[in-house]
């Protein structure tokens, strides 16, 4: 996704509701000067994608996001690693590069993701799950 494109996802993400090009337009034209047809171009450009959704309001459309940007995000690094010829040594240098506070949320994205603990066994227990 390109350096325009991202910045009108951020703002369909952002408002989590289905937004009309004239409102993204003027939400842009606050940091730059941008025209009408850019922004309708880009958003057609990122429906194409399969980034957003859109329903036709009269003569416009309202667009919707058809994912999050955390799952966006998640695509990204999965294509990223995927092309890696050495897998781990790509995560061992991305984990150089995380910060502190982004390593602890890997962990907790990791415990998540594993879901709740089982339980060790218990004295008596076999490994099928009976009791002797």
């Amino acid at each position: 996704m390109g350096e325009l494109e991202d910045a009108v996802m951020t703002r369909v993400w952002k408002w989590n509701r289905p937004v009309t090009v004239r409102e993204v337009l003027e939400d842009l034209q606050q940091e730059r000067s941008i025209a009408y047809t850019t922004v309708m171009t880009v958003l057609d450009n990122l429906h194409q994608k399969g980034w957003v959704r859109r329903e036709s309001e009269g003569r416009a459309y309202r667009y919707e996001a058809v994912s999050t940007r955390a799952a966006y995000a998640a695509a990204l690094m999965n294509d990223a690693w995927s092309q890696s010829d050495n897998p781990a040594a790509a995560l061992i240098a991305f984990f150089g590069m995380m910060s502190e506070e982004q390593r602890q949320a890997l962990r907790d994205a990791i415990r998540i993701a594993q879901g709740p603990e089982t339980p060790a066994p218990g004295p008596g227990s076999v490994p099928d799950g009976g009791e002797r």
